[in-house]
């Protein structure tokens, strides 16, 4: 078992090491991944069907920015759509709960927006690229949490999921260190660093490292059979540690920490005492690891990481403005939901909006306000079924681990993202399974009658 571990991880180092080469083989592994899944989904049997489609939504999720950074996708969004794809499959094969009927509506409660959008502006081919951008994420955790509610799942079962997410994770930070091998010759201030996260958005590569930060802690404290594979396991952990932190992108590593906070919180209130003596042990060699790599990261980029998380500048100076201009985008969207808030401004209104007073576009960084502003009085509706109906089903289940992890993961990343990749609503939509203890089968004795 440990050496196929192993060797998964391997395979994806090598994995990152032939994309950074280019040529054909983004493209050629992009048709490689879904052929695989679409095989594995079509003959697996019935009984592993929901388990095998979990794992192909988890792999693309985990490979998105991957894609998107070496242009192996057929279009930007082809991670989403083929979530969704999966998923319509799993539907078909398992259906989905009937008390999962609030995400039905929710999903419903998006349309308007489209009309809304179509009559305003015009429904060219620009606008619809636009409407697909915005929407498509909603979409992504509106089908994942039909098909994930109330789905019974074990812990081994959910813990093989989070692998698959994770393991595309390595590949992009092999990619990365071979980018950018020495982080000292690209600083250029304390901003996010493109050059640190390959040439792309560091938002995003910094909220998927910071699930991959979260995997491999999880692992460490749940899924370390060996003291080897414990090592493995934190050296990974701090390798995607340090490529998280240098992209000098807050917002994916401190919604990392806020996810094993709350995993490590949950699981050691639910110990025994023998085992809240095994995780505090665990606790103590986690926290000098991250120290190690906090300092690692400070002399690699001279102190200035140091500063970003100061809200300072190069010079020291203290920013005016912790949230990089998100606050300002937040207000502005509110505006919008003041000045319009019954159907609020359609599907991509508020960038139109911005596109033609600020003469350039400004996507949102906050799903809530998005939702306020496009959706209106409805967005108010999809915002109290999103957090509520989770917290209402927690009432009868809370086996589940994972549950508070992967909402604050949703609930960060949304609001200082928005839904620009498919992680947080298929993440979302784990946090909606009902896991369930694999129990030991008893073996009794048959009771033989002597005559």
């Amino acid at each position: 078992m440990d050496t196929r571990y192993l060797l998964k991880i391997l395979l994806h180092i090598g994995i990152g090491i032939v994309l950074y080469f280019g040529g054909p083989f983004p493209r050629i592994f992009f048709f490689s991944v879904i052929l695989y899944f679409l095989v594995q989904i079509t003959f697996s049997t019935k009984s592993k069907k929901f388990l095998t489609v979990l794992k192909a939504c988890a792999y693309f999720v985990g490979s998105e920015v991957i894609f998107r950074m070496t242009g192996g996708g057929v279009f930007y969004e082809s991670s989403k759509y083929f979530v969704i794809l999966f998923i319509l499959f799993g539907v078909f094969y398992n259906g989905i709960s009937s008390k999962a009927y609030p995400y039905f509506i929710f999903l419903i409660l998006l349309i308007p927006s489209i009309i809304v959008a179509s009559a305003n502006i015009g429904f060219d081919s620009n606008l619809r690229t636009n409407v697909a951008f915005v929407l498509s994420g909603p979409v992504c955790l509106g089908i994942s949490a039909l098909y994930c509610y109330d789905k019974k799942i074990t812990k081994e079962q959910i813990l093989e999921v989070l692998l698959y997410l994770a393991l595309p994770v390595v590949t992009l930070t092999t990619y990365l260190f071979l980018y950018t091998p020495s982080i000292k010759d690209v600083l250029s201030g304390t901003q996010s660093n493109f050059a640190a996260s390959g040439g792309f958005g560091p938002n995003q590569v910094s909220s998927t490292l910071g699930l991959g930060m979260f995997v491999f802690c999880v692992n460490f404290f749940l899924k370390s059979r060996s003291l080897f594979i414990k090592i493995v396991n934190i050296v990974v952990f701090g390798l995607i540690s340090f490529r998280g932190i240098v992209t000098f992108s807050r917002g994916g590593v401190l919604t990392a920490i806020l996810m094993i906070f709350a995993f490590l919180l949950f699981v050691y209130y639910r110990s025994g005492k023998r085992q809240k003596g095994i995780i505090i042990g665990s606790l103590v060699l986690l926290i000098i690891a991250s120290s190690v790599i906090w300092v690692v990261s400070s002399n690699q980029t001279e102190g200035l990481i140091d500063k970003r998380y100061s809200n300072q500048d190069k010079s020291g100076r203290e920013k005016d403005d912790v949230s990089a201009g998100r606050v300002d985008l937040f207000m502005g969207e509110l505006s919008g939901f003041i000045n319009n808030p019954f159907l609020g401004v359609g599907a991509s209104g508020m960038k139109e909006e911005r596109l033609e007073t600020l003469g350039k576009v400004v996507a949102t960084h906050n799903e809530l306000s998005r939702l306020l502003s496009e959706h209106g009085i409805l967005g108010i509706i999809i915002i109290v079924i999103l957090i509520f109906k989770p917290l209402d089903m927690r009432v009868a289940n809370k086996g589940n681990y994972f549950f508070y992890a992967f909402l604050v993961f949703w609930f960060a990343t949304i609001n200082h993202s928005a839904m620009r990749i498919a992680a947080p609503g298929f993440v979302y939509g784990l946090a909606l399974l009902n896991l369930k203890n694999e129990k030991r089968p008893i073996h009794r004795k048959r009771f033989i009658q002597k005559g």
